[in-house]
């Protein structure tokens, strides 16, 4: 079997040569039977032996085709034993004046020239139709039989043609169908790309935001007093985080240690109460991380106030952080959907996770940014 063939091409080729089997096993009994019931008494011993060895080879070719992708070996033994049936009939009616029309082997070229076409290639199948047909026809010649007969005969060649038609039309829809399957992955496959580039480009303006951008407005803004120490340290680690977001990252990471490292850089006092340790997958600890990292950046820009608290509950398999802030508040539901602060580098960052981030605030009132996630086996 070719294998350019599709997947769909191949299934229906496994298919037409089991099928193949199937229809001969289940016609070579009742043909057996009839040729058998048919015969003149004294013959009926040697018409058993026919039958007999019609259906041992009969299984035999079944089990040949649905074993192995070989279909022009066992089409050939077939043809042989189809021919040498035709020989041995023409005998037999010359010796014993039995039914020149020949029904039962007629049948059995019927099925034999039809399901060659399920399996065998065109020129084969053809040439395997033409060689049983015809053998047929001229074995019928040798014994006198009639036109009618011999019209009646010559249309399972019709037969053979109408199978090839039909099993082609079959063949073309399994080729279309693979067509179909692969554009659609291909498509699929587009479309991950893309999307994968687009999560790169939006997580490289999240950190563009949360880092140098961030620090360049509090400078542009006058809100850096001259000669800030922390200014250099936070520009070199700002640039450290841009250069590094394409390294290979490790499969776990511990968030309390990503926690308290991004504390330093958030000019504030802060209070982190939670575990020592929670190991969790890079990804999550990172998005988690990231995520308060800006929350706590909106509180150093606009709470109004210097210190925050960080606190975080739960372990691997589901946790909660909360940013609290003693500070001006805000309304929440005034907050423009195009903020990209809470919209990308909180929100976006918790649902590309499965997790949740919820803002509790008022004016007056301080905020808490809360962010929750849990394991998705739990």
């Amino acid at each position: 079997m070719s294998e350019e063939l599709g997947g769909s091409e191949r299934l229906l080729a496994r298919f037409g040569r089991r099928y193949a089997g199937v229809v001969r096993i289940a016609t070579a009994l009742p043909i057996g039977a009839i040729s058998v019931f048919r015969v003149a008494p004294e013959f009926t011993a040697a018409q058993i032996v026919q039958a007999c060895v019609l259906v041992a080879w009969t299984c035999v070719y079944a089990w040949w085709l649905t074993r192995s992708d070989q279909v022009l070996l066992p089409l050939t033994v077939d043809v042989a034993g189809l021919l040498a049936a035709c020989v041995v009939s023409a005998v037999l009616v010359s010796t014993t004046g039995a039914d020149v029309d020949r029904g039962p082997l007629r049948l059995l070229v019927t099925f034999g020239v039809v399901t060659y076409q399920w399996y065998a290639p065109p020129l084969a199948g053809g040439l395997a139709a033409l060689a049983a047909v015809g053998a047929l026809v001229l074995t019928s010649v040798v014994v006198g039989a009639d036109m009618d007969i011999l019209r009646g005969q010559a249309w399972v060649l019709v037969a053979a043609g109408l199978s090839r038609a039909a099993w082609v039309l079959i063949v073309r829809a399994a080729r279309r169908a693979d067509a179909l399957a692969l554009e659609a992955e291909r498509a699929r496959r587009a479309a991950h790309v893309e999307a994968a580039v687009r999560a790169d480009q939006r997580e490289l303006a999240n950190a563009l935001h949360d880092t140098a951008s961030t620090t360049l407005l509090m400078v542009g803004t006058g809100q850096v007093p001259a000669g800030a120490g922390w200014l250099a340290p936070q520009a070199r680690r700002d640039l450290d985080r841009m250069r590094t977001d394409g390294r290979r990252v490790p499969d776990h990471a511990d968030l309390v240690a990503m926690l308290r490292e991004d504390l330093d850089a958030t000019h504030l006092a802060v209070r982190l109460d939670g575990p020592e340790r929670i190991p969790l997958p890079f990804a999550v600890a990172q998005a988690i991380a990231d995520a308060a990292r800006e929350a706590l950046n909106n509180v150093r820009r606009h709470a109004g106030v210097d210190h925050a608290a960080v606190r975080l509950r739960g372990d691997s398999r589901g946790l909660r952080l909360d940013i609290v802030d003693e500070g001006v508040g805000f309304p929440v539901d005034e907050v423009p959907g195009t903020r990209r602060g809470l919209r990308h580098s909180v929100h976006g960052r918790m649902s590309r996770i499965g997790g949740t981030a919820t803002v509790i605030s008022a004016v007056g009132a301080g905020t808490v940014v809360r962010l929750e996630w849990r394991a998705e086996h739990e």
